[in-house]
């Protein structure tokens, strides 16, 4: 399978869950590479922004950025090597993000399986965007889905980001919940409007700030939690950023 490489290692690393509805919890996150969706503000550009591509993102404005070369930035490694590291940790909240998991259920499903017979008692959490339908055998392992729709500030064409039987799909499964990044105000009627077309309750959306600085999410805090007073909606923000920064592995 193809994960993110860090430091010459696939990208697996134990901490907390920083986002969503788990936020908080102990998890041990794999990092697969490669996704479908070119978000211009993404903070795991090294899995998509590959040399020869022309996707813009917000880090071309500073100084000595440039895409990554693909052969440097992916680890080929077997599914039994994943998971023999895995089950080197304690923690049992596995969370498989990316990139876009769904673009390697084969590997994951494998992976997943045979998490689930060495200890049924690992909980399994997807990171997806909401655009691939998880296959039937494959849905049987996932605990939880964390799904993230994208909005027009992510800057990816409507007809790649919305796709309808995926949203429905997920909307209608008690498993998933469905988290959106707000980076101005004007984002929340795109959101309502995706939240009443594909009735999804107000109790499962989550709306968390876009930044990638402590300083720019609590600006941005400060008026996004009025809205999810104001609509029943949970706020969520990155923990992850306050504690550490923006880095990898933590």
């Amino acid at each position: 399978m193809k994960l993110a490489r860090l430091k010459g290692k696939p990208e697996i690393f134990y901490t907390i869950q920083g986002e969503g509805k788990s936020l908080g919890k102990p998890s041990l996150f794999v990092r697969t590479s490669l996704c479908n969706l070119h978000c211009i503000w993404c903070d795991t550009d090294y899995t998509w922004n590959w040399e020869g591509t022309s996707f813009p993102h917000v880090y071309d404005r500073d100084p000595g950025y440039t895409k990554y070369k693909k052969s440097e930035w992916i680890e080929e490694i077997p599914v039994s090597d994943v998971l023999e590291i895995i089950c080197g940790y304690e923690c049992k909240n596995i969370v498989l993000t990316g990139g876009e998991p769904m673009l390697q259920q084969k590997e994951l499903q494998e992976l997943c399986r045979a998490l689930k017979k060495t200890d049924s008692t690992y909980w399994i959490e997807m990171e997806t965007n909401g655009t691939l339908l998880p296959e039937k055998d494959f849905d049987l392992y996932l605990d939880q889905y964390n799904v993230s729709p994208k909005l027009k500030n992510s800057n990816n064409p409507e007809k790649l980001r919305i796709r309808p039987e995926v949203l429905h799909y997920f909307s209608k499964n008690p498993r998933a919940s469905f988290k959106f990044v707000i980076d101005s105000r004007a984002d929340l009627q795109e959101v309502l409007d995706i939240v009443n077309t594909y009735r999804i309750k107000a109790p499962q959306v989550y709306l968390m700030p876009q930044g990638t600085a402590a300083g720019q999410l609590a600006e941005k805090r400060v008026w996004l939690v009025e809205i999810c007073k104001q609509y029943g909606f949970n706020y969520t923000d990155r923990l992850h950023i306050h504690i550490w920064g923006s880095k990898r592995g933590v």
